[in-house]
């Protein structure tokens, strides 16, 4: 637990924009992060009784509310290595019966916008009979250019096979915290992302220290944030123990692998699909 200034693996407790603002130009490689998504502490389904977060206030005015996460997500900006990625979950919310997407600040911040990802929870809480039941939230991924450009580095293929929606349950609630991330969606990220080790993995809003733990195991270095010690503390408890967890991230890896990859059946002249173009047969001309 460090209280005072960045140092790479360990976790401040703290307030996160103070403390994002204490932290040195362009050192982190990669952050992977959830917000508390302003819900108000009441628009949670009949299933879940209580997402209170410890030591936060769920319930600000929303103007107010995404004026932070603004200067949050510019801050990540600043301290994040050009080139570097910031990956964001969130979910469409409604109020009053008016739908609140993320966009609506993330398009005013200093990121270009990557690509929006949708995570298939599989399961919700929020089961209210005015629309269908709300399974998805959004991970985007943000990125820092570096030279002006805006595309950035290809992914390898084996992580590139991965669609743009992504079937993850999330993890079972616990009393320490009311929504931690399943170690398989950081691992992922992590694991696409990062091509070498020893990097400096960020989760400004680290809550009880999946993202922390799944950087450890992948064989980078973390820095973690929380305002509270309660989940502080258990994320410290994560790390020192987090070869339990290593099954779970292994699995994951287990899915990036290509076997037979798209470039090397297009040399041999066996790619078809539904609507692509037919071929005569010995498989090599087209018709």
């Amino acid at each position: 637990m460090n209280n005072n200034k960045f140092t790479p693996n360990s976790i401040v407790v703290g307030d996160v924009l103070e403390t994002l603002r204490s932290i040195p130009n362009d050192i982190i490689d990669l952050t992977v992060t959830s917000p508390p998504y302003n819900k108000r502490n009441k628009s949670h389904g009949w299933l879940v009784t209580n997402e209170k977060y410890s030591h936060f206030d769920d319930h600000i005015p929303e103007e107010k509310y995404q004026q932070l996460q603004i200067a949050v997500l510019d801050e990540i900006f600043r301290i994040t290595k050009p080139g570097g990625s910031l990956f964001y979950n969130h979910k469409h919310r409604w109020t009053n019966g008016v739908l609140i997407n993320p966009f609506s600040w993330l398009v005013n911040t200093k990121w270009t916008i990557k690509q929006e990802l949708i995570w298939d929870r599989v399961i919700a809480a929020n089961m209210r009979g005015w629309r269908f039941w709300q399974i998805d939230e959004r991970i985007y991924w943000l990125y820092k250019p570096k030279d002006n450009y805006l595309i950035g580095k290809e992914l390898e293929s084996m992580h590139a096979k991965f669609a743009s929606i992504w079937h993850m349950r999330p993890e079972h609630r616990t009393n320490s915290h009311p929504a931690p991330f399943p170690i398989e969606l950081p691992t992922r990220i992590i694991y696409s992302i990062l091509t070498s080790k020893n990097c400096i993995v960020m989760d400004p809003f680290c809550g009880t220290g999946t993202t922390l733990v799944a950087a450890k195991l992948l064989g980078h270095r973390y820095f973690g944030i929380d305002v509270s010690p309660e989940y502080v503390k258990h994320a410290i408890e994560r790390l020192e123990k987090s070869e339990d967890e290593k099954n779970r991230l292994q699995k994951e890896k287990l899915k990036h692998v290509i076997e037979d990859s798209f470039a090397a059946r297009k040399k041999r002249g066996t790619i078809s699909w539904p609507y692509g173009p037919k071929l005569d047969n010995d498989s090599t001309k087209k018709k």
